[in-house]
This record gives structure tokens, sequence and C-alpha cells, in this order.
């Protein structure tokens, strides 16, 4: 069963919207409230929008599991990737080895008010897109899954 119209054409509309709003979220969680979690929910919402204004058919052989579950894959070995590099370069597990090191990430912070410089969290920023990503690629899994076996109920 698809949704009208109306309801796929403001889905449509609303999709880019909610992406970059979700990204925000996840790219300002050192900085604001949020993060890596907020932001892949927020993202993975406009997944389930296109999925619920849609028919399973059409979003199924658009949006697949396979490719959300790689996404999700990608995120968690993101992340492992990010906490193991502390140890290979000498410091511990989950060192914030990007702090203080004037690459991407490592403008030292200064003291007093927080203008909100993005670039002073080091690892953070990147440990947060991971999870975003993981987060994206889990729900938006669970919501196709969800939805294939009322599907396969209905056929």
């Amino acid at each position: 069963m698809t949704m009208s119209k109306i309801v796929r054409t403001a889905a449509g509309w609303l999709f880019p919207f909610i992406l970059v709003f979700g990204f925000y979220i996840v790219m300002h969680g050192h900085l604001t409230p949020g993060g890596g979690f907020q932001g892949g929910a927020v993202i993975a919402t406009g997944f389930v929008l296109l999925i619920v204004a849609g028919s399973y058919g059409d979003i199924s052989r658009r949006i697949t599991k396979a490719s959300l579950s790689g996404g999700e894959t990608l995120g968690l070995l993101l992340f492992i990737v990010t906490a193991i590099t502390g140890l290979a370069l000498g410091g511990t597990f989950f060192a914030n080895w990007l702090a203080d090191g004037g690459l991407i990430f490592g403008n030292p912070v200064l003291f007093g008010a927080n203008p909100g410089d993005l670039n002073t969290a080091g690892v953070i920023p990147i440990m947060n897109l991971a999870v975003g990503v993981e987060v994206l690629g889990a729900l938006s899994v669970i919501v196709l899954y969800m939805l294939s076996g009322i599907a396969e109920e209905g056929a």
C-alpha cells in the first residue's frame, strides 16, 4: 500500500532537510547536546519517512538491507579503527591522538567561552560520525525487517 501523492512528495521534499539536520547533530555533538546516536536516529527517521511514504516493494529495491547492514558495519569498523589507532601510536586504547596536533580536529581549546570551533575535539567527531552511521544502518534495517514481515503476511 502506498501513501497519497501529497505524502510521497512531502516526504521527498523533507528528506534532504532531515539529512542535513541529522548530520549537523552528529558533527556538533562535542559542542552542543547531541552526537552520533542522536544524529543517527534523526537520519534514520528520514529513511523511515521514505519507507513509510512509499510502497515496501519500491523502497526495498532502492534501499536494500545489505547496503544498510554494510553501512552499519562500516560505522563499527571506523569506531574500532579510531580506538585502536591510539594504541598503534603509542598511546592508550581510545587515546585522543588528534588533539592538539594541529591536524584536522586538533586546534587547542582556548580558555574562557568556547566560540564553537568544530576543529577542537580531536577524535570525538570521528567517533560521533562512526556511531551515527552505525545507528542509521541499524535502525533502518530494523524498520525494513519489520516491514518485510508485514509484506509477507499481506501477500
